[in-house]
C-alpha cells in the first residue's frame, strides 16, 4: 500500500492551547476604525441562550427574498456600563488616570478601591496627550446574573477633543448599548470558548484514528518523533487542556435591539429572564450561557455579512 499523507492536524496559530487569564480579553482599540456618532468602540454584554428566529428575508440578490425563513440566533443581554476611570495616554503608556467619584460598593468585591480624591478631569491639557480611553464596568447587579461587574479598558472613537467631550458627559452616568449599536448593524464578539477540560489528542487536535489492529492504543498518534534529537517537540499532538480559548467572531448580524419592557419570552435555560437591553444576533457567538463577552465595532467588514437585513418576526 502506498504511503498515506494527509495536512497536519491542530494550527499552530493559536499556541499555547491553554487556558486563558481573563474573561475578557485585551483589544488593539487602535486597529478598529471610529464610527460617526458612537462614542464607545466597544462594550461589555452577556451571553444568555441560542434560539431559532422566524425573520423575513430583506436581503437584495437574495433566493429568499421576501420570503420567511428560519435562522439560528443568539439573545445577548446588555447591561448598562459604567465609567470607574479616565486613562490619558502619552506615547503608548498611561500618563495620568482620574477616577470617576463615587463608584458602586460592588466594585469592592473585585478591585481595591483607592481613599485618595484624584485630580478633576478640567485640570487636564489635552496638547500634552496622544489618547484618551475609559476604565468601565457593567452594572450587571440590574441582570439575573451576578452582581460583581466586570472591567474592561474601551477604547473611544474621534478627535481628542471629542473624546474628551464624551468624558465630560457621561461619567457618572449609565451608558446604554443600544444608544451605540442599532437593527443591522455589523459587530465582532470577543471572548472565552466553551471549557472542555483535559481532552485527548484525537478530539484536540483532529489527528485520524489508527487501524483497530494497532497496539498500544487508537487514539493516539503513531509516533512522538525520532530517538534524535531525544526530546518530543511541542509539534507533537498531546492531550492536554481543550476550550477556555480567546477567540474572536467577526461581523455578526444584528437583527434586533430592544429594551427589557419589550422582552415577552418566557425564561430562557440557564440564564433567567431578561431584565435589561438585549439585541438579538445572526448565528452563534462563542462560550456557554451567562459568559461576559466584548461587543466591538467591526474590525473588518465584508459586503456579504453587510447587505444581509432580516426583519424579525418571531423566536422559537
Amino acid at each position: 500500500m502506498p504511503t498515506r499523507k494527509t495536512p497536519r492536524k491542530g494550527s499552530l496559530q493559536y499556541w499555547p492551547r491553554k487556558r486563558a487569564s481573563k474573561f475578557l480579553p485585551r483589544v488593539n482599540w487602535n486597529a478598529i476604525s471610529d464610527q460617526e456618532g458612537k462614542g464607545l468602540k466597544g462594550f461589555i454584554c452577556y451571553k444568555t441562550s441560542m434560539a431559532s428566529a422566524f425573520v423575513k428575508d430583506n436581503t437584495p440578490d437574495s433566493m429568499t427574498k421576501g420570503k420567511k425563513i428560519s435562522v439560528p440566533v443568539t439573545i445577548i443581554e446588555c447591561p448598562p456600563l459604567k465609567i470607574f476611570s479616565v486613562r490619558f495616554y502619552k506615547n503608548k503608556k498611561i500618563a495620568k488616570e482620574i477616577l470617576a467619584e463615587n463608584p458602586d460598593k460592588e466594585l469592592k468585591r473585585k478591585i481595591k478601591l483607592p481613599k485618595k480624591k484624584s485630580k478633576k478631569i478640567d485640570e487636564i491639557k489635552i496638547e500634552e496627550l496622544d489618547d484618551i480611553r475609559i476604565l468601565c464596568y457593567s452594572v450587571v447587579k440590574k441582570t439575573s446574573i451576578k452582581k460583581t461587574p466586570d472591567l474592561s479598558e474601551i477604547g473611544l472613537s474621534g478627535s481628542l477633543e471629542e473624546k474628551l467631550n464624551f468624558v465630560k458627559e457621561n461619567i457618572g452616568k449609565e451608558i446604554s448599548a443600544i444608544d451605540l449599536f442599532k437593527k443591522d448593524d455589523l459587530v465582532d464578539f470577543r471572548g472565552l470558548t466553551k471549557g472542555k477540560g483535559f481532552q485527548g489528542p484525537v478530539k484536540r487536535f483532529g489527528i485520524t484514528l489508527k487501524s483497530h489492529k494497532s497496539e498500544k492504543g487508537r487514539r493516539k498518534p503513531g509516533s512522538l518523533g525520532p530517538w534524535h534529537p531525544a526530546r518530543v517537540t511541542f509539534r507533537a499532538p498531546m492531550a492536554g487542556q481543550l476550550g477556555m480559548f480567546t477567540r474572536t467572531a467577526y461581523n455578526s448580524k444584528i437583527i434586533e435591539t430592544g429594551k427589557s419592557e419589550a422582552w415577552k419570552e418566557s425564561d430562557r435555560l440557564n440564564h433567567g429572564n431578561i431584565k435589561t437591553d438585549f439585541m438579538i444576533v445572526y448565528g452563534s457567538v462563542q462560550g456557554s450561557s451567562k459568559r461576559p463577552l466584548l461587543i466591538t465595532s467591526p474590525l473588518r467588514k465584508t459586503k456579504k455579512q453587510d447587505k444581509k437585513s432580516y426583519e424579525l418576526i418571531e423566536l422559537r
